[in-house]
């Protein structure tokens, strides 16, 4: 593959040019192993590892390559991550206060959902939070039409809250013609959604030939196993990317106090004609979501949908900067411990 059909344009290469002058061959990443990563270059295929400066500069793993970097590299080293133009990440799972990249430079996502017993309208929401901040362009694909009995209702419920964004049903086995104008050359597309929703079959289907495990759902409540266990960045015939993640069942915000009046444009629109600023929409006087609530012109199940990710951020917010102070702290621990041992530096 060429650059080009790699998604190389005027602006990465505008931020590669220092790199050019000192000799390095720019490269993409296609799959994250855990020492390793697989690169895409102009030559073909290769493997290469960060540079011990660079491990050790890295202030956490968010700065470390991600699927769909561009990085410099010379030989099998690679010394830096290219400024990224969208990137999509979340809260790592479990306690620990930290960012996980889960791909970059991605120019549309591909939010699929199973119109099965695991559909889910609260999830797509949350999903939405998550692509709009990353930059990227939202499109809900609801996949497994065939299953379901009521596909027009489904369709209108997700056009609901979807404010605009496209919306787009099929059945991943049967028919994916629908999404070709999207995978055209250069652009990379990211496919996620819960376990099980079929993002492995899209993928399967968009490339013409088996490149991920498919599995069955579970009986009972249709939630899948995680098939797909790494990301990987895939080419097309069409000249576009796509990058398949593994199912995410815990999917804790990283950010979004941008992406969140987007998300819920309807809800900020009642907001703006509440009597107070400061209207905390529950039984403040004059309140207009209140009031749009009861009137039946806003749901309340997507309120508190709002309410409870506005909280999330909130949280998620205080802990980043309790962890940015902290690690503060320790850094100027580190200077004035060093001073001590060298009466130089005091100078």
């Amino acid at each position: 593959m060429n650059l080009e059909q790699l998604g190389w344009n005027d602006t990465i290469a505008s931020s590669f040019i220092p790199y050019r002058q000192q000799g390095f061959v720019a490269g993409r990443v296609a799959v994250e192993y855990r020492d390793r990563y697989l690169l895409y270059t102009g030559q073909g295929e290769q493997f290469a590892e960060v540079t011990g400066k660079f491990r050790h500069q890295a202030t956490g793993i968010q700065d470390f390559p991600a699927v769909g970097d561009w990085v410099a590299i010379h030989k099998t080293t690679i010394h830096a991550v290219l400024p990224r133009l969208s990137k999509f990440s979340r809260k790592i799972a479990g306690g620990t206060t930290e960012e996980q990249v889960i791909a970059t430079n991605v120019d549309t996502v591909f939010l699929v959902s199973g119109l099965d017993g695991d559909f889910n309208l609260r999830r797509i929401e949350r999903y939405l939070v998550l692509v709009w901040e990353s930059g990227a362009m939202p499109v809900i694909v609801l996949n497994k039409a065939d299953l379901c009995l009521d596909l027009e209702c489904r369709i209108a419920e997700v056009e609901e809250i979807a404010l605009g964004v496209p919306v787009i049903a099929l059945s991943a086995a049967q028919e994916i013609k629908v999404l070709q104008p999207y995978l055209q050359l250069g652009k990379t597309i990211a496919l996620l959604g819960s376990s099980g929703v079929g993002k492995s079959t899209i993928t399967n289907q968009l490339k013409g030939e088996s490149v991920q495990v498919v599995q069955s759902v579970r009986l009972g409540d249709d939630r899948g196993k995680h098939t797909t266990t790494h990301r990987q960045l895939i080419s097309l015939a069409s000249g576009a990317l796509i990058i398949d993640t593994p199912g995410m069942r815990e999917l804790q915000l990283w950010s979004g106090a941008e992406a969140l009046p987007e998300t819920f444009a309807d809800v900020e629109a009642f907001a703006q004609h509440c009597r107070f600023r400061d209207c905390q929409h529950e039984q403040e006087p004059g309140c207009a979501v209140q009031s749009a609530i009861a009137t039946r012109q806003l749901n309340t199940s997507r309120f508190l949908s709002y309410q409870k990710l506005q909280r999330e951020l909130q949280h998620i917010n205080r802990k980043q900067d309790q962890r940015a102070n902290l690690a503060e702290k320790e850094r100027w621990k580190k200077i004035h411990k060093a001073m001590r041992k060298n009466p130089k530096l005091q100078r």
